[in-house]
């Protein structure tokens, strides 16, 4: 057994204070001892039970005044941290303004984890790599320098793209994808000032560092995440999960797509975001741009997926080999642009859709 205190604070200040005053550790490293911020505690709790993490101060942050769902004057939204999972992926304007982040949400987890589960902690969850779970295997997420036994070994879930020969494990999140594809922004608070990161640099690929997940400095918390207007995506998006069984496992890969298409049925604009293939969720801007102005169709699709998937690159060997997420991708983003272009597929039932507030894109 680890013993740790437990501190409840009441305001973003004392939160990050009481995190300082412990001495906080980088908040994607897994050392023993020091602090850690608290939610819905849906993984850390897992991981400190597991031996994986061991802190020794728990600041609980539930009572802190982040759980509201609003909208932008410029007909964004605005999502607290501490707002649970699943009131995001019901909520009105989610639904109708964003189907893509709702059916993400949905499609991860099981009902009973959604409800307690924060939108700040699912940006922060760790990898379900089992050798970082595993404190009897060298992990450089867990120990730097110690190692990475997934390199050569058994590999189905791990990355295809971004990886390094530090590391090759993938982020776990379905929400975190549907972000991506959004173009959302982060706010967080330190101990001076707030700042805000574009979700594209929120999360990092490995590097010699697969120990640090995130840019997120260790005497910051996540406020909010704000979504900027979406246009013509809520008509034409769609999250496809390919995964091993049919619920509460994590994607083999997945996809978030979205299309805005103008009068004519051409492409204006275009979102493709991958899951379960890198240590972020892995988007490629110039594939992007390759379907803008083009007709929707398979070859064009497929060029993008192509351009997405370039200089991926298989890992493991045997049976663990995954040299098929490759092709596996590849078929997966033409399918979910070519729903997206259809129309917009959501895993929950139809409401009606907002109107759009006065000035802002339709």
């Amino acid at each position: 057994m680890n013993p740790f205190h437990f501190h409840t604070a009441t305001s973003v200040q004392s939160a990050i204070a009481a995190v300082g005053m412990a001495s906080p550790l980088p908040p994607s490293t897994t050392a023993a001892g020091n602090a850690r911020l608290v939610a819905g505690g849906t993984n850390l709790l897992d991981l400190m039970k597991e031996n994986v993490m061991r802190p020794a101060t728990l600041v609980d942050i539930n009572r802190l005044d982040l759980a509201m769902i609003e909208e932008l004057p410029d007909g964004g939204l605005r999502l607290g941290a501490l707002a649970r999972n699943a009131a995001t992926a019901y909520h009105p304007l989610v639904r109708s303004r964003y189907p893509l982040l709702s059916s993400a949400i949905l499609a991860g987890a099981s009902p009973q984890i959604r409800n307690m589960a924060s939108n700040g902690g699912n940006l922060l969850q760790r990898t379900r790599c089992v050798y970082f779970y595993d404190t009897a295997t060298p992990c450089n997420k867990r120990e730097p320098g110690s190692g990475c036994s997934a390199v050569g070994n058994m590999a189905r879930q791990h990355a295809i793209l971004g990886a390094s020969a530090h590391c090759i494990a993938v982020h776990p999140s379905d929400m975190c994808v549907a972000l991506a594809a959004l173009e959302a922004v982060v706010h967080v608070q330190g101990p001076d000032t707030p700042r805000t990161i574009a979700f594209s640099d929120f999360h990092r690929l490995p590097g010699d560092q697969p120990d640090l997940d995130t840019v997120l400095r260790p005497d910051e918390l996540i406020t909010h995440i704000d979504l900027p207007a979406p246009g013509g995506f809520a008509s034409h998006s769609v999250y496809l999960k390919l995964r091993e069984r049919a619920s509460y496992a994590f994607a083999l890969t997945s996809v978030a797509a979205a299309l805005e298409l103008d009068g004519e049925g051409r492409i204006g604009r275009a979102r493709i975001a991958l899951g379960g293939v890198a240590h972020k969720p892995w988007r490629r801007p110039e594939a992007e741009a390759l379907l803008e102005g083009q007709a929707p169709g398979t070859d064009v699709f497929a060029a993008a997926a192509a351009q997405v998937l370039e200089g991926a690159v298989p890992q493991g060997t045997g049976l663990g080999h995954n040299g098929f997420k490759i092709p596996l991708a590849r078929r997966a983003i033409v399918r979910a642009l070519t729903t997206a272009a259809a129309g917009t597929v959501s895993n929950v039932r139809p409401i009606k859709m907002s109107p759009t507030p006065s000035g802002a894109a339709a």
